[in-house]
């Protein structure tokens, strides 16, 4: 019991410190964490804003008008390398 009561004093600091050091651990964590966690926000909005642009270039590439059908080209029959027709 004598030792109980000399040592009552280091046995309160080395709990004190235990008590300390948990509490700056989950203070470092949360920062370490809270900026993690920016990063994955910042990569979401950047990710929604590709989407949106590439929804708007689809819309764009699927309201364009048909092209215009091209002239068909008049055959020319070569026989004997005489040009028959027109």
């Amino acid at each position: 019991m004598d030792w109980l009561v000399s040592n009552m004093g280091t046995i309160g600091w080395v709990w004190l410190g235990i008590i300390i050091g948990v509490v700056a651990g989950v203070v470092a964590s949360s920062f370490g964490a809270a900026s993690k966690i920016g990063d994955l926000e910042a990569e979401i909005i950047q990710g929604r804003a590709i989407r949106d642009a590439l929804k708007e270039e689809i819309l764009r590439l699927e309201n364009q008008p048909k092209p215009k059908p091209r002239k068909r080209r008049k055959k020319i029959i070569q026989a004997n390398k005489i040009k028959v027709g027109k």
